[in-house]
């Protein structure tokens, strides 16, 4: 009995797993069946899955954050982006009083490069590189030097102005520049500005808006034909010596100073021991390069007038982002780029933001550290 028993018990066994078998094979069969009745495959989800898990990362990239959006044209005074029609225009230079009793500048802040050149006696003064951006006060505006007419052929520039040297005068007329001169304009072209403080000669301002007028008035071409200088697309940081802080000391009581802020990755600019500011807007006056330049000069009358040579070749330096490099540069003829050269013989290019081109003797008395 008892070996009956077993052996039913024996034959049972195989029978249930055998049903088990079979329920969880047509389980199976029937979730396929139901997926084939939706026309998907597994092979055919595979895929949908690859294309969805796709189209969630074109999103993200679609959507980075960190990769902003420009719009317009770089300007090839800054390689700032701007609108198209303004880039594409002629720049402007004005000639900018740097006389202590003319301090502080309006429209400085707005200018995309800045010369600065000795003058007569211990003094210096600025020429301001306006093109994307168009201020609406600019000043103190002075009087014309040759040296600053060679530069601004250079950018094709309307050269903004208020008299100037025998020579300059005989230079614009010459090489006729598309100028703007205060003492040939009419009387709402530039003004005397007595709220700053100032008296004459150091209170003379105009803006954009009335040069760009004055321009289309007279005919002066519109668009601008130049090279420009070169710049990077993004900033870069370049491989020199430390220079967080710059000092040039064109005399003893004329002393131009920047300081490197680390954290908005600009130099801020000191004139004579102040920090220098924007005197319409109170924005702080900033370089993201300087370029110091330097130049044979020399006494050329007993007024003190400056002879000071462009045109050849001489040595320099470029700093930026805290850090400093040796150059040379080069200029062939008055209306020629002047090029700016490393060490291994390669034009430099410049990080994108507002340039100070600070003109100096040769062997100037410069502090880098």
């Amino acid at each position: 009995m008892q070996k009956r028993n077993i052996l039913l018990i024996l034959l049972i066994i195989p029978m249930v797993f055998s049903l088990i078998g079979c329920s969880k094979s047509e389980d199976t069969i029937s979730n396929t069946d139901n997926l084939k009745s939706k026309g998907e495959t597994k092979n055919e989800l595979d895929e949908k899955k690859s294309d969805s898990e796709d189209e969630n990362e074109q999103d993200l990239l679609n959507n980075k954050e960190d990769v902003p959006k420009k719009e317009g044209v770089p300007s090839p005074l800054s390689g700032l982006y701007g609108p198209e029609e303004k880039i594409k225009r002629r720049p402007v230079a004005v000639m900018i009083d740097n006389h202590p009793r003319a301090r502080w500048q309006a429209g400085l802040s707005k200018a995309e490069i800045i010369y600065e050149f000795l003058v007569e006696g211990p003094y210096t003064r600025y020429m301001a590189m306006f093109l994307k951006n168009d201020p609406k006060h600019i000043g103190p505006v002075r009087s014309a030097r040759p040296y600053f007419i060679t530069t601004s052929l250079e950018y094709d520039a309307v050269y903004v102005h208020c008299g100037g040297s025998q020579q300059a005068l005989s230079d614009i007329k010459k090489l006729r520049l598309a100028d703007i001169d205060a003492l040939a304009s009419k009387a709402d072209v530039f003004w005397r500005y007595y709220k700053t403080g100032k008296r004459a000669p150091n209170n003379l301002y105009t803006n954009i808006d009335v040069i760009r007028r004055t321009q289309k008035e007279r005919r002066y071409r519109n668009k601008g034909e130049f090279e420009g200088l070169k710049f990077n697309e993004k900033d870069i940081q370049i491989d020199g010596i430390k220079a967080n802080e710059v000092i040039i000391k064109y005399f003893p009581n004329n002393v131009t100073k920047y300081v490197y802020d680390e954290e908005q990755k600009v130099y801020k600019r000191y004139k004579d021991g102040k920090l220098h500011i924007d005197e319409y807007n109170n924005e702080e006056i900033i370089a993201k390069n300087i370029i110091i330049q330097e130049a044979k000069t020399r006494v050329i009358d007993n007024k003190g007038r400056l002879s000071i040579d462009l045109i050849g070749k001489g040595k320099g330096m470029y700093i930026t982002n805290g850090k400093a490099i040796e150059i040379t540069w080069e200029k062939d003829t008055k209306r020629s780029k002047t090029k700016y050269i490393d060490k291994n013989g390669n034009e430099i290019r410049l990080n994108p933001g507002v340039t100070w081109i600070q003109v100096t003797k040769a062997n100037p008395n410069i502090t880098i550290k």
